[in-house]
């Protein structure tokens, strides 16, 4: 939580222009456009751990509350979700009264969606594996009240597209959002493989490849070295545990 403590320090003025530093500055009542610390410009300068996280963090429930209201209706089980993220986070009141606040911006109509996004590509420098967290919590939100709206899909490969990724990787991104291997039976092991990106007639070797090529992806770790912020590291356990859940199937059908 150091990023928040710092944030809360007064000693982030200097790291946020554009529309996240608005942002998160409406949500806690501050201007980072102004008030520069002197002595802490070299450690909030771009690229910066605790800056990567203040940035994941804005983005993340900002374009969530967005996406709510994509399909036109902020649903109760829309809300719910959102609030669920956060109790999973273990958020304090503050941040949480913080994350609500960013979620309500991203609903309104003028929300600038494509500068936020951009920023935020900008702000990961090229930490792949983090924006993919990202665009995986937005997906999550999305399926959040059991379906997925046509509105909502076009908004998510609108995200895609703008942060790098494409539209057969989202598609990848619904199952690991609906559970995968956690499905009936019968669907189970077919999902498994698609949650591994991998098809039943692939080898052994491929299909470890691609097991370890996703475990590192989301080990958390690893996220949160690169600026996922530590309340967000539950987040990437569950889902090395789907990713995990997936290969052991595979792996006991196979043998």
């Amino acid at each position: 939580m150091a990023w928040w403590g710092t944030l809360l320090g007064g000693t982030l003025g200097f790291m946020f222009g554009g529309p996240l530093g608005a942002l998160l500055g409406a949500a806690l009542g501050r201007n980072f456009d102004v008030g520069i610390q002197l002595g802490d410009q070299q450690a909030f300068t771009p690229g910066n751990t605790e800056r990567v996280q203040a940035a994941f963090f804005t983005a993340s429930f900002s374009v969530m509350g967005y996406l709510a209201k994509a399909d036109g209706v902020v649903s109760h089980v829309e809300i719910a979700s959102a609030r669920n993220i956060m109790a999973r986070m273990q958020l304090d009141a503050r941040q949480r009264d913080a994350a609500i606040k960013l979620f309500n911006e991203g609903k309104q109509s003028d929300f600038p969606l494509d500068e936020v996004l951009k920023q935020f590509r900008q702000e990961c420098h090229g930490r792949r594996n983090l924006v993919q967290m990202f665009i995986e919590i937005q997906v999550a939100t999305a399926l959040a009240d059991g379906q997925l709206h046509s509105a909502e899909r076009e908004v998510l490969y609108h995200i895609a597209d703008t942060l790098g990724f494409s539209r057969q990787q989202i598609e990848q991104f619904f199952h690991f959002a609906t559970g995968g291997a956690q499905q009936s039976s019968s669907s189970a092991l077919k999902e498994a493989y698609a949650m591994l990106g991998v098809s039943a007639s692939d080898d052994d070797s491929t299909i470890k490849k691609a097991y370890r090529r996703l475990m590192n992806q989301h080990h958390p770790d690893k996220l949160v070295a690169r600026g996922l912020p530590e309340e967000m590291m539950k987040l990437a356990t569950e889902k090395s545990q789907q990713i995990q859940t997936a290969y052991d199937l595979i792996k006991k059908n196979r043998h």
